[in-house]
């Protein structure tokens, strides 16, 4: 633990850190909490996801041009004026959706809501790396953050499904919008570990995804997100058929702290294999344990596979992020973050709607066939690109490109 204590005792990062949590804890009930909305208000699962799916799009677009933004101007400047959007855009979904508006209109708000939430995660990591990059302890912050990632998701299902079942939906979601306005302002004022904005020139909107190794990372990253969205959809569907619908949000807490134990342990591990045979080998272990969910014919077996998946997932993420720090210039490392971030949403969207439509047409069960293709496939394509993974041969450090006007 010596050395999770040394990195989060990093001069003035619990100053960042404890708002950006806070403000990090609703990001984690977004997507389950339209979709509880959304299905509330309109009776159906397929268009539930729907609405969740196009909050995830829209975030996944609008998503790197905000960390190309704080990138250029400073974080600060950037998310003031996004939470306040984001605060009007949730609270006129919540409007329209106590109002029974068409799936239309409420799939737009959602992903106006989408497209507006602040990419404080992101941005954390981005501190994270300004402050430690080149230090060797780059892989337990990231540790850090996905244990925070985890903490969050372990934490929100269950406070979301809470509140839901004895309340509404509506009030979940109100909950959320408290919490993220109020933790993103507070993060914004807390100037220490920001990295200093650097202008750079205008670049078409696949610039960085044109940098070598990001676009595998961005499909191993949305690959990941279909995990997330299809056990949404899955586990929900599942339990609300077997008549204990509360259970949807300890199962789904299961699966996120399985995921924070394995962040933790693979945190302290000093590795020896590579960081991109790292990530192969995670994405595959995830691609296995997520076949057991096919298996799971009641709600006990369902704990059991919801947790093995979630141990695989959080070293995925966290080798993915690491390897930004090696591939990527600083002056874009924001960025980057958020297209990996915007991946994941997007991955949240496909495994969201397509669970969706299968469990509409053939029943609860058939959303767990999605994480197991998804993330087979992307184990395969880092198999195949697996050097795209390492710095090339006469490319400059990350470093040496920050220091180039």
């Amino acid at each position: 633990m010596k050395s999770y204590l040394a990195v989060i005792g990093s001069p003035g990062a619990w100053r960042f850190l404890v708002p950006a949590f806070v403000a990090r804890l609703p990001y984690a009930m977004l997507q389950l909490g339209i979709l509880l909305l959304v299905q509330w208000s309109t009776g159906s699962y397929g268009e539930a996801g729907l609405a969740a799916a196009a909050a995830a799009v829209a975030q996944a677009l609008a998503g790197p041009q905000t960390g190309r933004l704080a990138d250029r101007y400073g974080q600060s400047k950037v998310l003031v004026p996004q939470v306040v959007a984001h605060a009007a855009a949730l609270g006129a979904l919540l409007a329209l959706a106590l109002s029974h508006a068409p799936i239309a209109t409420l799939s737009a708000l959602a992903a106006l809501a989408g497209a507006t939430v602040p990419q404080v995660g992101s941005m954390v990591r981005a501190r994270w790396a300004h402050l430690l990059g080149g230090s060797g302890r780059l892989d337990t912050a990231f540790a850090v953050e996905s244990i925070t990632d985890e903490l969050t998701f372990t934490l929100a299902p269950v406070l979301l499904v809470t509140v839901s079942t004895r309340f509404s939906p509506a009030w979940a979601l109100l909950v959320a919008l408290i919490m993220v306005v109020t933790g993103t302002l507070v993060f914004a004022g807390v100037r220490g570990g920001a990295p200093e904005p650097v202008p750079v020139r205008a670049r078409s909107r696949r610039g960085v995804l044109r940098l070598r190794g990001v676009a595998v990372l961005a499909v191993a990253f949305a690959s990941l997100g279909t995990v997330f969205g299809s056990l949404q959809i899955g586990i929900t569907s599942y339990t609300a058929a077997h008549g204990q619908a509360a259970s949807a949000g300890p199962i789904y807490a299961a699966f996120s702290g399985a995921s924070l134990v394995g962040g933790v342990v693979y945190g302290v591990v000093r590795w020896r294999v590579t960081a991109p045979a790292r990530l192969l080998g995670a994405v595959g272990l995830l691609c296995a344990a997520t076949a057991t969910l096919t298996f799971a014919g009641s709600i006990p077996l369902l704990y059991g596979g919801a947790a093995l998946a979630g141990l695989a997932i959080a070293p995925a993420l966290i080798t993915g992020y690491t390897l930004v720090e090696a591939l990527v210039p600083a002056k874009v490392r924001t960025e980057t973050f958020t297209w990996l971030s915007g991946s994941i949403g997007l991955g949240i969207a496909g495994g969201a709607s397509a669970a969706g439509q299968l469990v509409d047409r053939f029943g609860a069960p058939t959303a767990f066939l999605v994480p197991p293709v998804t993330t087979g496939l992307a184990a395969l394509l880092v198999l195949v690109l697996l050097r795209r993974l390492h710095p090339g041969a006469g490319q400059p450090s990350p470093r040496q490109s920050a220091a180039t006007p």
